[in-house]
């Protein structure tokens, strides 16, 4: 067998190797965005039903309430009489009498009795006397009788009902929320009230801050809720039982200090609300530190070692001590799954990491809590809500990684607290039927102000969800003794309207779904259409027609959002990617921004395309349906008489708010059409679909700046952040003229390759450029022939032979890129550049041509493989295959990374005729680790964050958002030392490729030797 047939086929079996390993690789790239979907169970809330909407009734005059003494009765009273004298009408006189035992002090049952003029509330304990009083306020509120209940007993289905802090403290300041991309979690409560150094109280601040929170203690106990979670853990702890290794504090730290001050200001507010008959916990991320907490668990236990139970024996001690010091709290609650700068307040040394991963870190972490629970009378709430990998990471949503990490502990102090959706509070997402199992005591968490949608700025009436989720989960587990209810919190406090419960904008809008919480969390069998009813004569009229009006337009709001904010196709499957689920609103990103970005683009109308049988046109009937839902709902509140309702403000408001959201539906209308018809023709070529897409683009791009030009700067109603969208049609308009400049660009590449080919054999050969295109092809098909291929070729061919493939590769690049990022292209031709230079160097005065001849012609074999994929319908087409077409993705994939892979094989092999082999094996392996070296450490120094949302920005591939709230590397868990790796490993292979490269000794001496 001859020297060159041996070659032929061993570069045969190289390419099919490398072919094979490129396949490979599709397999893992394809597993690891493991984008897949399965059929999620819907909840299914009863229909709207009509309420009874009766005469309203006037509130009686109190001639007298007698009740014992107090600060609990007092209360209770006050909100009587205020309900009393704020009622539209007061008509006869009526007395109270109250009466309470020494019962159960968590029992909150009573009995109304006596006559309609003079009614007795009889209980067996304080908290079902006062109870049965803040009932009677409620229904003057809402202008029913007060004598409804009479003769019956009233008692609550679950005792516990906690609301977060609402907006307690919160300025409403209109500067912090005019730009409207700020998404920091952090509520910045008491802002004003802290101070830098000593004494850090603003006493006259905190007056004010403890006023605002005596409201809305007050407020929520009318409502019916009875415990409260406050911020904070780690700001009120000294820490002075930690003795071990000389404690946690020095001597004079300011932490102490501060510590000390927080206690002594905020105990007072513990207090107050325990002495008002609310419980109080004090709710935080774990591990939660400061600096110096940090470098003494470190110094004692060698890391943040979180399975560890000693560890987790000092924060029971800071408890111990806060307990000893303040008895009026209750005890802690405690997140895990979410930590960081977004929740830290800039100038605070008190700051959270995500450091408790494992089942083992939380089990040590609940046994030690617990026994500390049990030992101080108090209690633990665990929170599942976790977002990662892992059993720690979904034993929200899974029930098997529920079980592992829980499973078996059975404190009596903890109580574990899940949110009622399968995921976070969006619409769509099936019932959390974790819920329905584990030994230990469980409440249920929902959100008022609706986070992903919107903020709480659209109607949006989860009364009959809510009922669903509590009687369903109720009759699975008999372990579920209470709700916990987000009034306000919950996403970026100041990315959307500024609405400040009890405060600032039109909250009562979401106050509907407070009190629709609790109201069936006391009885689930609760008519909701009462409740809304109730809430509407509370807060805007007790006219019939106008009540009747509004709840009207209420029982729709659940439709106009789920058809108008979600895609249905999308939203109604359980979807999973990058071994997350992400959410079904994909389109909007957290919270108010339009995505642009491909990945979810295209991924969305795939599956909503699969799931509808390519009935595109249905998909986008969704949109139209719910913009037209919002003009009834508008038409039913605009239509009302003005004179009925009780403050023209709110029908002001009111009306805003549909006028905003029919404004909004109308814009996410013709996106979603835009997007879905942009997605089908790059499925099917179809012009007809190009067209849709473009008329589609023309109403979108003119919606979107009326939008812009109403609600930019808007408090109350902010404009949606258009950015990403609009970077999305920049790049989508350039995707045809992309398709046509890669088609030509094919042309040409194809027949450069094709004269390389064939000008062996023709006269072709004589033509100028006809040398180098023969010789770019027999060097990259058969590179131990690159050096005879580039003798005696004239000068012109020998930079042509460098021209082509160096100009294809830019204008191949450009092309992929829409010509809109210069980081892609300033990292890869970078990249071959330093590859280019390194080789050039180490041959010195040997010829380059036989090497950029084997190098030029594998690159334009790329760049051909590159401009197939471009040419059908622009880069959006080449994505829309990558992330919704395994098939072509795998591929594209193997081809693509055996051309790769062969540019560095055949450059060595044409190296070796020159230098022999293992030399030619250095001066690649020293150009490929500068090329990786010297761009790493550039992304290093910049941040691979930083970095990467450039990159991102300019390539619309990952959501625009994901770098502005979440962090690209976060998300993907990219480690940030990654380019510094990659750096590390390029300089390894660059020391090795230079004493690779490094004449042999023999070779030295005999040059030596030469005379």
């Amino acid at each position: 067998m001859g020297t060159s047939r041996r070659r032929g086929i061993v570069a045969v079996v190289t390419v099919l190797l490398l072919v094979a390993l490129g396949a490979g690789l599709g397999v893992v790239v394809g597993d690891a965005l493991g984008i897949r979907t399965e059929p999620a169970q819907q909840m299914s809330p009863a229909a709207p039903t009509a309420p009874d909407l009766g005469a309203a009734v006037p509130a009686p005059r109190w001639s007298t309430i007698d009740a014992p003494a107090g600060e609990r009765y007092d209360a209770a009273i006050a909100s009587l009489r205020d309900a009393t004298a704020e009622a539209p009408r007061r008509e006869g006189e009526a007395s109270l009498i109250v009466e309470a035992g020494e019962g159960d002090p968590d029992d909150d049952t009573y009995r109304l009795t006596g006559t309609p003029s003079a009614l007795r509330i009889e209980a067996e304990s304080v908290a079902g006397a006062v109870r049965g009083i803040y009932d009677l306020a409620a229904q003057v509120r809402t202008s029913q009788p007060v004598d409804e209940h009479l003769g019956q007993e009233v008692t609550s289905r679950l005792p516990f009902r906690m609301v977060d802090m609402g907006a307690v403290g919160v300025e409403p300041d209109p500067a912090a929320w005019e730009k409207g991309d700020d998404y920091s979690h952090a509520s910045e409560a008491f802002a004003n009230v802290l101070l830098p150094e000593a004494p850090y109280i603003d006493e006259t601040a905190l007056d004010e801050a403890f006023a605002d929170f005596d409201e809305f203690i007050r407020h929520s106990l009318a409502n019916g809720y009875n415990a409260v979670a406050f911020p904070g853990f780690i700001e009120f702890v000294a820490f002075d039982e930690v003795v071990d290794d000389g404690g946690v504090y020095t001597p004079g730290d300011e932490h102490r200090a501060q510590a000390l001050a927080l206690r002594n200001a905020f105990g007072p507010f513990w207090q107050h609300a325990d002495d008002l008959g609310m419980k109080v916990f004090l709710r935080t991320d774990m591990l939660t530190l400061t600096t110096p907490l940090e470098d003494y668990l470190v110094d004692r236990f060698g890391s943040l070692d979180t399975e560890n139970p000693e560890l987790w024996q000092v924060y029971a001690d800071g408890l111990d001590e806060l307990y000893a010091a303040e008895p009026a709290l209750d005890g802690i609650l405690i997140r895990i799954g979410e930590a960081g700068q977004v929740y830290d307040v800039e100038g605070w040394d008190y700051y959270s990491q995500l450091a408790v991963r494992t089942p083992e870190a939380v089990r040590a972490m609940l046994d030690t809590l617990s026994a500390q629970a049990e030992a101080s009378d108090r209690e633990v709430i665990f929170r599942t809500w976790s977002v990662g990998v892992g059993a720690v990471g979904d034993m929200h949503t899974n029930p098997a990684s529920y079980e592992e990490v829980l499973g078996g502990i059975d404190s009596p102090a903890l109580i574990v607290s899940t949110k009622y959706t399968l995921g976070d509070f969006y619409s769509w997402l099936p019932l959390n039927d974790t819920l329905e199992q584990g030994e230990q005591r469980r409440i249920v968490e929902f959100q008022s102000r609706r986070e992903f949608e919107n903020f709480g700025a659209f109607p949006n009436d989860l009364g009959r969800e809510y009922q669903y989720a509590l009687q369903t989960l109720l009759a699975a587990n008999d372990r579920i003794e209470g709700v916990w209810v987000w009034t306000q919190d919950g996403g970026p406090w100041r990315a959307g309207p500024m609405t400040l419960y009890l405060k600032s904008g039109f909250w009562q809008l979401y106050e509907l779904d407070t009190v629709v919480a609790s109201a069936l969390a006391r009885d689930p069998e609760t008519d909701v259409a009462d409740v809304t009813a109730g809430w509407a004569r509370q807060w805007f009229s007790d006219d019939l027609a106008t009540v009747a009006a509004i709840v009207q337009a209420m029982d729709a709001s659940r439709q106009a959002i789920e058809q108008g904010m979600y895609i249905e196709a999308f939203a109604d499957q359980r979807v999973f990617a990058i071994g997350l689920e992400p959410p079904p609103m994909m389109w909007i990103f957290e919270w108010d921004i339009l995505t642009g970005d491909s990945a979810v683009l295209d991924v969305l109308y795939a599956i909503s395309r699969d799931a509808t049988g390519g009935d595109i046109d249905s998909v986008i009937e969704g949109g139209r349906e719910a913009v037209a839902t919002v003009e009834a709902m508008r038409e039913a509140v605009s239509s009302t008489d003005a004179a009925t309702w009780r403050d023209p403000a709110l029908r002001d408001a009111f009306v805003g708010t549909l006028d905003y959201e029919l404004d909004v539906l109308r814009m996410l209308g013709a996106y979603r059409a835009m997007i879905l018809h942009q997605g089908e023709w790059h499925d099917t070529l179809s012009p007809d679909a190009y067209a849709a897409w473009d008329a589609d683009r023309a109403e979108f791009e003119a919606l979107a700046a009326a939008h812009l030009e109403t609600y930019e700067g808007n408090l109350d109603y902010p404009a949606f952040n258009l950015t990403a969208a609009q970077l999305g049609v920049e790049r989508a308009e350039r995707d045809l003229t992309m398709a046509w400049i890669a088609r030509g660009l094919l042309v040409l590449a194809v027949a450069w390759v094709v004269i390389g080919m064939l000008a062996s054999r023709t006269s072709l050969v004589r033509r100028p450029g006809a040398a180098a295109a023969r010789a770019a092809w027999l060097s990259s098909t058969r590179p131990w022939r690159a050096r005879e291929s580039t003798l005696g070729m004239l000068e012109l061919d020998r930079w042509l032979l460098l021209a082509v493939p160096s100009a294809l590769l830019v204008a191949t690049r450009a092309v992929q890129t829409s010509f809109l990022s210069w980081t892609h292209l300033a990292v890869v031709l970078g990249a071959w550049l330093l590859f280019a230079v390194v080789v050039r160097l180490l041959l010195g005065r040997r010829s380059p041509w036989p090497v950029i001849a084997a190098v030029g012609g594998v690159v334009v074999l790329r760049c051909i493989v590159t401009l197939v994929a471009l040419s059908f319908t622009g880069p959006g087409g080449y994505w829309f295959a990558f992330w919704t077409e395994p098939g072509l993705r795998t591929l594209y994939i193997a081809v693509a990374f055996a051309l790769f892979v062969w540019v560095f094989v055949a450059a060595g092999w044409a190296l070796t005729a020159q230098v022999g082999a293992r030399r030619a094996t250095g001066y690649v392996l020293a150009a490929i680790g500068a090329a990786l070296a010297v761009p790493s450490a550039i992304i290093g120094a910049i941040g691979l964050e930083t970095a990467l949302s450039f990159w991102n920005d300019e390539m619309g591939l990952l959501p625009w958002g994901l770098a502005r709230i979440l962090g690209i590397t976060t998300y993907l868990e990219i480690p940030p030392e990654t380019p510094w790796i990659a750096a590390a490993v390029g300089a390894v292979l660059f020391a090795v490729g230079l004493l690779l490269a490094l004449p042999s000794r023999r070779r030295v001496a005999a040059a030596s030797a030469r005379p």
